[in-house]
């Protein structure tokens, strides 16, 4: 949990900090906007070239970003395994049977407990992992001894194995811009200039103030909640229980014991921050003033024309 960076702010003193608020919200919209303009993988390489270099340019630590991307690996493996299976346009790259017979079960259970020893090291489980997975396809593949249980034909796609790197890029582009986002904006920076973009909506009834308030209060909220979570892991751990081993009821169990101090922590979170906000005097719906007044600067000027060129090239690739 220590790799999360959802909602976390590191101070610096890159490009991206000296940027207003403003400036940073409004302009990864229209990147985002951009992206999901884009049609194939050589416009989102392309793309991806492009957001490593706004992190270069901010200072802003790449493996850091990479570190962080820990928290969607599963979501980004579901995509990749859901394109392949169910996309069938295309030319076929690969066509074969997987067996379930005697053997290859036989087999995958070896594999899985030699996986399993492995991970003890502590190191290298992303490549331990895909070693599992294509272990597992191969011993499928070709462990057609004795009479299968099952059997089933599993064809690859050219389209398929296209458009899963499609997705997966994609989604690393647009969390990367999400992240700059957050990683160099103060969460009261964050408050207030989501505030003022949406200020013109006061005069169709829409308060403004409370739904930026709410915004910047979920992600600063969400890494104290894992460091918390985190705590109390560590803490079980401490008086014998192991998230990692055991049964899968017992998983669960482990699992449930950790949300119910999590429900409690989180109420008491909200108890002491509504504390402080009254002791501060804080009123919902009226208006406040601020020691720092937002500005716009010659380098949001700069930024907002480079978001602008990079949206019009965008509509330029759709159109063509």
């Amino acid at each position: 949990m220590n790799s999360i960076i959802i909602g976390q702010y590191i101070p610096g003193k890159g490009f991206f900090y000296r940027l207003d608020p403003r400036t940073k919200i409004i302009s990864v919209l229209f990147l985002m906007i951009a992206v999901f303009m884009l049609e194939n993988i050589t416009q989102l390489s392309i793309a991806l070239a492009a957001a490593i270099f706004i992190l270069l340019i901010g200072q802003i630590s790449i493996i850091k970003v990479a570190k962080g991307l820990r928290a969607i690996f599963v979501l980004l493996i579901f995509t990749f395994v859901f394109q392949i299976a169910l996309n069938t346009e295309g030319k076929i790259l690969s066509q074969a049977t997987l067996h379930f017979n005697l053997y290859s079960v036989l087999a995958i259970v070896l594999a899985f407990v030699f996986w399993r020893i492995l991970l003890r090291l502590g190191k290298f489980k992303f490549l331990l992992f895909l070693a599992f997975v294509f272990g597992v396809y191969f011993i499928l593949r070709y462990v057609g001894y004795g009479t299968d249980f099952y059997s089933f034909s599993l064809t690859i796609y050219e389209k398929g194995i296209e458009m899963s790197v499609f997705v997966i890029v994609r989604i690393l582009i647009i969390i990367t811009f999400t992240t700059v986002l957050t990683l160099s904006t103060k969460p009261t920076d964050l408050t207030h200039g989501i505030e003022c973009l949406l200020r013109p909506l006061k005069k169709i009834g829409f308060n403004s103030e409370d739904f930026a308030l709410i915004i910047s209060l979920s992600l600063r909220y969400i890494p104290t909640i894992f460091d918390e979570a985190q705590k109390i892991m560590a803490a079980q751990a401490s008086r014998g229980a192991d998230f990692s081993e055991g049964k899968l009821k017992d998983k669960l169990k482990q699992i449930i014991s950790l949300l119910v101090p999590m429900f409690i922590i989180a109420f008491m979170r909200s108890e002491e921050l509504a504390d402080a906000m009254e002791s501060r005097n804080f009123v919902p719906g009226q208006s406040r003033t601020r020691i720092n007044v937002l500005k716009f600067s010659m380098i949001d000027v700069y930024s907002g024309v480079f978001t602008l060129l990079c949206f019009a090239g965008a509509i330029v690739i759709k159109v063509i």
